[in-house]
């Protein structure tokens, strides 16, 4: 397996989106004031009730949706500076749920990588070795979309961000299909990478307990603001998981 390295450091000052009305208007936020730092190797689950924009936040970061204002830098460079497809060889994006675009596993895994000039022998070695972390069977390999779970695809986009060895991972709910054996496997898999690879994980769940083990830091969201950003050892977990139990019914209650 070829070795690489992240310098990855992320900065969000003051960042607001809002939703476009008719003629560009202004709508109402998804997003408000948020900033924030993220450094090499950290591990960073986001929380919140659903609706808080924990989705939004990942979606701006890998620039599915630009800001309405403020601004982000990746290494110090503005982001709208550095060309997409550059940024997302860099920050790759893992939504909850992914698609093969009519390919089988084995060549959604690898296609990234043909994209990029790789040797074959340099492509089927890396694609082998997260095949065999991730404990994918042999047999999906010739699987497309419709012969695959939501689990399946979702352990599968998984392994796809991880083959192009990305400096910053972008995980929105990674898990919610998953048993809780596959899922807790899969997040000791994102804690070694982090550790041993320094990549930046910034990771959306409402699976507080699999946060907990996996995390370094937390964001906590809330109606588009950020309540909290707090190392994982000065959490009150106990206390975080009530709150969320509320936010969670509150918003519920509020969307109807």
């Amino acid at each position: 397996m070829d070795n690489f390295t992240s310098k990855a450091q992320l900065r969000l000052e003051q960042v607001n989106l809002f939703t476009k009305l008719k003629g560009n208007q202004q709508g109402y936020p998804i997003l408000q004031d948020i900033s924030f730092e993220v450094f090499s190797g950290e591990c960073i689950a986001i929380v919140g009730p659903s609706g808080a924009g924990k989705t939004s936040l990942l979606r701006l970061i890998n620039r599915l949706s630009e800001p309405t204002n403020g601004k982000i830098y990746l290494e110090n460079q503005e982001y709208r500076q550095i060309p997409v497809i550059q940024l997302r060889q860099l920050v790759t994006l893992v939504l909850q749920d992914s698609k093969l675009l009519g390919m089988t596993v084995q060549q959604a895994l690898a296609y990234p990588l043909v994209l990029r000039g790789l040797p074959k022998q340099t492509i089927q070695q890396r694609v082998n070795y997260w095949i065999e972390q991730l404990h994918i069977p042999s047999d999906w390999l010739g699987r497309t979309d419709v012969q695959l779970s939501a689990g399946q695809r979702q352990l599968v986009a998984i392994a796809r961000a991880l083959v192009i060895q990305p400096k910053m991972l972008l995980l929105d709910e990674p898990t919610s299909a998953l048993d809780i054996g596959t899922a807790s496997h899969v997040m000791q898999v994102l804690t070694q990478v982090s550790q041993t690879h320094q990549t930046t994980i910034l990771m959306a769940n409402h699976q507080l307990d699999l946060a907990q083990m996996f995390c370094t830091r937390l964001l906590h969201l809330q109606q588009g603001r950020l309540l909290a950003d707090q190392t994982a050892s000065k959490i009150d977990w106990a206390k975080l998981k009530d709150i969320l139990i509320r936010a969670e019914a509150q918003a519920a209650e509020e969307w109807g």
